[in-house]
Formats: structure tokens, sequence, C-alpha cells
């Protein structure tokens, strides 16, 4: 059997916000800013005490042991954290609290997830789903195969979903993963969770008189993320391509680099519009002005690590010339911090 050695994510605050109506009222606008909160402070409360766990390194290498898989601490805050429900438009609503963000289409054809969450918030994340409105769902799709996306995988299957997603995302999820970092290993999914509607570059699905589009960036935040374009109710769901307020993660040995990350940024910009709502694994609910000062930021800090190698620094003396430093107040304040984040550049420039 084929193990891989992975670096996988930690995970972000997520929050949610939302257009309830394409043109809603003060009233709802409110409404929006005060949903958005609590989501916030209840997706904030369960990822608080299992990233503390989180097994780091130093500038210098040196291993910060923990004695427990910050994976089973996230697992058992997912099992008994409330889920929230964030509706947007068309349909459209997105899940919190059980690892990435879900979001749903409910339609007279049945339902549809984009990702898939944690399997152990089951429970609650079926609920949330029933209470949407009738029909099962009959269709996940897959953004990149990380397992905060993917663990709800066979669960949905075994109620009916069809699994959609990029080749190598079945790749990753037919082999054993060794995350060295967070002293856990992922044992290849059961059958049943692993797609069989697979997309190689490109494909489109017409359901419940909405069509979605999907596209494969190519390597970027890893080698099998891809997008989900409701084009009715002009909704995209980019999966770990957007991190919106925070440092995201690079995925560097499954295929990730920062070049890639600023390509599936730019392939975002492009497709996305002023009214376009942009569902990103981690974070809240944000808009085409968010990307572009997503991207930005990458790029910035892209630009300053890669003149710090070309001067010949070392990991270790990039670091502490803080090439971060303008940006951290915004984006540096939680999982991914600036060390991490600079070290995970300078491997990729």
């Amino acid at each position: 059997m084929k193990i891989s050695r992975v670096i996988i994510e930690s995970h972000a605050i997520q929050h949610s916000s939302c257009d309830l109506a394409e043109r809603p009222s003060e009233s709802r606008a409110r409404g929006i800013g005060r949903h958005r909160k609590l989501a916030a402070v209840v997706v904030a409360s369960l990822f608080a005490s299992a990233v503390a766990a989180v097994s780091e390194r130093s500038a210098t290498g040196q291993e910060i042991a923990q004695p427990a898989s910050p994976v089973d601490k996230i697992n058992a805050e997912a099992a008994k954290a409330e889920i929230t429900v964030v509706p947007l438009r068309g349909h459209i609503s997105v899940l919190m609290g059980s690892g990435g963000n879900i979001s749903v289409f409910t339609s007279r054809d049945g339902k549809l997830l984009v990702d898939g969450g944690i399997a152990v918030s089951r429970p609650r994340v079926s609920r949330a789903i029933d209470r949407l409105g009738p029909g099962s769902v009959k269709f996940l799709i897959d953004t990149h195969w990380h397992w905060d996306h993917t663990d709800g995988n066979d669960w949905l299957h075994q109620i009916g979903a069809t699994i959609i997603a990029q080749e190598n995302t079945l790749k990753r999820l037919s082999e054993t993963v060794r995350v060295e970092d967070w002293n856990h290993t992922f044992p290849p999914a059961p059958l049943g969770a692993r797609p069989t509607s697979i997309v190689q570059t490109d494909k489109t699905l017409a359901f419940g008189g909405e069509t979605l589009e999907m596209h494969y960036y190519g390597p970027c935040h890893t080698d099998s993320d891809m997008y989900v374009y409701f084009k009715k109710a002009d909704v995209l769901a980019v999966g770990d391509t957007f991190w919106n307020g925070v440092y995201p993660f690079i995925d560097i040995v499954t295929g990730g680099s920062i070049d890639g990350m600023i390509r599936a940024a730019n392939t975002n910009i492009a497709l996305a519009t002023e009214r376009t709502l942009i569902v990103g694994g981690h974070g809240p609910v944000g808009n085409r002005a968010q990307l572009i000062e997503f991207r930005d930021m990458l790029a910035g800090i892209r630009k300053n690590v890669a003149q710090l190698k070309a001067q010949g620094k070392t990991l270790e003396q990039a670091v502490l010339a803080k090439p971060t430093a303008a940006y951290d107040a915004k984006w540096g304040h939680f999982v991914i911090g600036p060390a991490l984040f600079t070290s995970l550049v300078y491997r990729g420039v």
C-alpha cells in the first residue's frame, strides 16, 4: 500500500455572511449581520481547543511534540458542535460547524452538497439538511481531498448521494496518508466514500433547475482542487483556494504552491462579478473585492519572500525578516500564523 507523507491544513475560524435575496431590505440586512456574529462565535468555540493542540515545528525545524493528534481533538469537538445554517440565495445555504464550509442546494429534484464536512457531525448535519426542505441528497461534490471536506462522503453516499470529484481527489482518498506533524494516519477511505463521477478538467451538471459548472484549477492548494459555480444563483464555491480573512494553508506535499494559489485566485476573480457570492473553504462568505484583496496579499508576500530567498537567506533568516509584517494584523491572527505561512511560501518559490 502506498503511503503519502502529507502536511495537511489546520483549520481557520469559519464565519459566513450572505445575501438572503438579490435586494435584501435594511431590516433583513441587519438580520444577516446578527447571524454572521452568531456563526463566528459557534465556529470559533469549535476549533479553539483543537487548534491549540496542533503539532508545529519551530523556525529551526525542531518539532514540538504533542501527546494527542489534533485530528482526534477536532473530531471530538465536531461531534458535539451545533451546525449553523446561513441562507444565501437561489435555494443555496451554507452549513458551518463541521470542518470546511458546506454548501447545500435544495431543489424539486432533491439536494446537492458541495463538500461533506466531518463524519462525526452526521446527526447535526443531517438534521440541518432535512430542515432545508424535502428531498434526499442526490449529489455530493468534493472541492478537494482534505479530510475536513471529505470525511462525510461515506454516510452521504450511504443515503444515496453520487460523489463527484477531480481525479486526484479519488487518488488521495484511495491511499494511506501519514500526517507526521499531526501524529495521525488517514487510512484509505471506504469504497463508498470514494468519488465515482470523475472530473478531469471540466464538467457541467444540470440539476433541479440550476446549472453547475465544475472546473479543475490545476495544482494550487493541493493537486485536486476544483470550483463549483451555481450559474443561475451566481454563487461560486471555491473550496480552500480562498480563506477569507486569514492566511491559507498550502499543501505542498500533494502539489500545492504559492504560485498555484495565486493562479487559482486569479481564476476566481475572472469568473466573479460584483454580485457573485464566494463560498470559500474557511471564513465568511465573500465577494469579488475580497478575492482581489486575498490575491494581492498572496502576491505581496510571495514577492517579499522571493526577494529574501534570492538574497540567499535561509528559511530561518526569512522568517526572522518578517516578510508578512504588513499583512499580519488582518491575516495572521489565527491558525496559519506569519512564521508558518512564510515557510509555506518559501518552500514554493
